[in-house]
């Protein structure tokens, strides 16, 4: 059983799935950063200096200037600004595979295969493209 479970371990497959997830982790970060650090920034600024990360909707009666002075009391919030961030990274990576899986397709479709067989003009069956006499009928084929 020892041996059937490493086997199964050191398969190609499931060492490319794990290292596929580690770098999905590691891009996931590296685009939550972009959103964070580089687009919302001058998006917030451009709607008049709105900080997403700070965006709640308070759902108890005590008023909290911050979604942190919030959390830090154990109210209710509803943490709206946070969701658009979270939506915005999910675009963002949904772009990136979608234009990795694109460019890979086109990489993988097959090149078309040069014809290796013709079709007899007399008797219609399919010969090899040098034949010069068809060995269905015996017709004398004339040089392509």
């Amino acid at each position: 059983m020892l041996r059937e479970f490493k086997a199964f371990v050191m398969r190609g497959n499931l060492l490319e799935l794990a290292v596929a997830f580690i770098l999905g982790v590691a891009f996931g970060r590296v685009v939550t950063s972009l959103v964070n650090d580089v687009i919302m920034p001058p998006i917030g600024l451009a709607l008049g200096g709105v900080d997403f990360s700070n965006l709640f909707i308070n759902l108890s009666k005590t008023r909290y200037p911050t979604l942190a002075e919030a959390q830090a009391a154990g109210a209710p919030t509803l943490n709206y600004g946070l969701f658009i961030l979270t939506v915005l990274d999910f675009v963002i990576v949904a772009l990136v595979v979608f234009v990795l899986v694109r460019a890979v397709n086109r990489m993988q479709r097959p090149k078309p295969v040069a014809p290796t067989t013709k079709e007899c003009p007399y008797c219609l069956s399919i010969i090899p493209l040098k034949a010069t006499r068809c060995p269905n009928c015996t017709s004398e084929l004339s040089a392509a």
